[in-house]
């Protein structure tokens, strides 16, 4: 690709860095930024920075913060008696979007997985086990991990670990999505909706 100023070609080469974006597309985004105006591109620059140096994470659930806590963990509004343990602040967002769930979060920072060398001591799992002994309001701990080997995997270690404390351990409903045909669902998706079949209302 031929460039018309080395220094488009430097910004193509960092904004094609970002995920999802190919040489193209960021030979797009260079040439709007470059047409507007300077003050709003030194806007944009200025909240990566920041973005980039402000931002912490909550010292509870580990999610992405501008302060200690997070504005879950510090909101009112929350039902502190549930918590959700997910993989990363992803799933958060996803859960969030759905507006159905109004508990809390404990952020895992990934899951185990011995083929990429991620133990239980490579994830925020203490900072759970302490959370959960500190915290009694916690009555019910919902799994919402990914439905893969890994996921399975970091859902059986947790059940052990929180098993002693006597709490609800639920994991989210896993099946065939609405909308979908039977016919076209994987075997391992179609075997886990027909054993986790609930009463029909």
């Amino acid at each position: 690709m031929n460039f018309p100023s080395k220094l488009i070609e430097e910004a193509v080469i960092e904004i094609s860095k970002l995920p999802g974006i190919g040489k193209k597309s960021a030979l797009r985004l260079a040439l709007h930024l470059l047409k507007r105006d300077e003050s709003q591109t030194q806007l944009l620059a200025d909240a990566l920075i920041s973005m980039r140096t402000k931002t912490t994470f909550c010292k509870k659930c580990h999610n992405i913060s501008d302060d200690e806590l997070c504005l879950i963990c510090s909101s009112p509004r929350r039902d502190i008696s549930v918590l959700c343990i997910v993989e990363d602040t992803r799933d958060v967002l996803a859960i969030e979007n759905t507006a159905q769930y109004r508990g809390l979060y404990h952020i895992l920072g990934g899951i185990i997985s011995p083929l990429a060398g991620i133990g239980p001591n490579d994830l925020n799992i203490e900072s759970l086990i302490k959370r959960v002994e500190q915290e009694p309001d916690i009555q019910e701990i919902i799994l919402a991990l990914s439905p893969t080997m890994e996921g399975d995997t970091t859902a059986f270690y947790l059940q052990k670990r929180l098993k002693p404390f006597n709490k609800k351990i639920s994991t989210i409903a896993r099946g065939i999505p609405i909308g979908g045909d039977l016919e076209y669902a994987d075997e391992v998706t179609l075997g886990r909706s027909i054993t986790s079949r609930i009463a029909y209302e």
